[in-house]
């Protein structure tokens, strides 16, 4: 049977931080922990959420780090608990979302955070006893304002899911004017993310026609507007296109996502310093490739239509214009310039096999297959 599901508030607007106050009125939440990282700190945007709260009491977290960590969440949850917060705000790309997420759990139910991770088993475990969250985006990639999910480097290492609808924020405030400005390298990867979230959503196979027409939208928007906003930090127009379909392939995320991300999950696991919009950018033509050969791909013309989103004359051309894109965007042209090598190879199957996207690709991976998926992204 095929769950359709949505969603949660959504506030989309040039200027939406200021109903950050307002926001925390309606949910309920009076004493918030704000989860942040230093970076959103230092260039101003952490203020700007900070003056939109108005005379609430706040107590700041901002030592999220790249790739969140469970020593992050333990940290920010000794910062809540002494703060006496009823309630989450996070403010930034991805990683503090997700952080935030894992702080909701932590602080409200026993037990190390592992117990609760989708592998696990854990996603029956998590309640509706977690902390309200407001997530404040600001960068146009993962899409984690609108997501059930969070990612989390546990504490052996592992870079695990954790899935609950209870872990939706209970409001999502996509302000494209916290994106002006972005650093061009960083555009470039959480852009790349997006694409990489429509497109793997788009080929999964369960039933969800709304998830399918939300994810070829946003991947029309991002491929049309992700070299603008690179190019042009304070293009507007491009600023709020990138912004609508991260929040899309998010949107989207329910149907499942595929071998792009249980590659760069286990990567991204392996070696925490990588980015993750910019490994899925390097695994998306390998994975594409094959993913063609999956029979619900080819019955539903999933590949040619994703390339007339992309302007593109056929299906074919869709693995080396990812790799024209990521070239023209200043990304990596493969694995080894970020440092992998092949004596990785065994690490990275053992995540990807274990991964909870390994099973929700149109076409089940061996390991022998993503030993070839890899190759090929070097």
């Amino acid at each position: 049977m095929a769950l359709i599901n949505y969603l949660t508030q959504i506030q989309f607007d040039f200027g939406a931080v200021r109903l950050l106050e307002s926001e925390c009125a309606r949910i309920g939440i009076t004493r918030p922990l704000v989860v942040t990282d230093a970076g959103v700190r230092a260039v101003g945007i952490l203020q700007k959420a900070l003056d939109a709260l108005g005379t609430l009491p706040v107590t700041v977290f901002d030592q999220t780090p790249s790739n969140p960590t469970e020593a992050a969440v333990r940290a920010a949850v000794e910062l809540y608990r002494s703060g006496q917060c009823d309630g989450l705000i996070a403010v930034g790309g991805g990683s503090a979302i997700d952080c935030a997420k894992g702080v909701a759990i932590a602080a409200t139910h026993e037990g190390p955070l592992k117990t609760y991770a989708t592998i696990e088993g854990g996603s029956p475990k998590i309640t509706d006893k977690v902390a309200p969250l407001i997530a404040v985006p600001t960068t146009s990639g993962t899409g984690s304002e609108v997501a059930r999910g969070a990612i989390v480097i546990v504490d052996d290492h592992r870079k695990l899911g954790f899935h609950s609808w209870f872990l939706m924020p209970k409001a999502a405030i996509c302000d494209p004017e916290l994106t002006l400005g972005l650093p061009p390298r960083l555009t470039a990867a959480t852009g790349m993310d997006a694409i990489a979230h429509c497109m793997e959503t788009f080929m999964a196979p369960a039933f969800n026609p709304p998830a399918d027409g939300i994810a070829l939208d946003g991947l029309e928007r991002a491929w049309a507007h992700i070299e603008r906003a690179t190019q042009n930090g304070s293009d507007r127009d491009a600023r709020l296109n990138l912004m609508s379909a991260s929040m899309q392939g998010a949107m989207a995320f329910q149907k499942g996502l595929g071998c792009v991300h249980s590659l760069s999950h286990s990567l991204g696991g392996v070696d925490p310093r990588l980015h993750h919009g910019t490994l899925n950018a390097l695994f998306l033509p390998a994975v594409i490739r094959f993913n063609a050969g999956a029979e619900s791909v080819q019955r539903e013309l999933r590949l040619q239509r994703m390339a007339r989103a992309m302007h593109l004359d056929q299906p074919g051309d869709i693995g080396e214009a990812i790799r024209d894109m990521n070239a023209r965007l200043g990304l990596p042209r493969g694995l080894a310039e970020v440092g992998v090598t092949e004596d990785l190879f065994d690490k990275i199957i053992d995540g990807a096999m274990a991964d909870h996207c390994h099973k929700t690709n149109p076409r089940l991976a061996t390991r022998e297959d993503y030993r070839e998926m890899l190759a090929a992204s070097m």
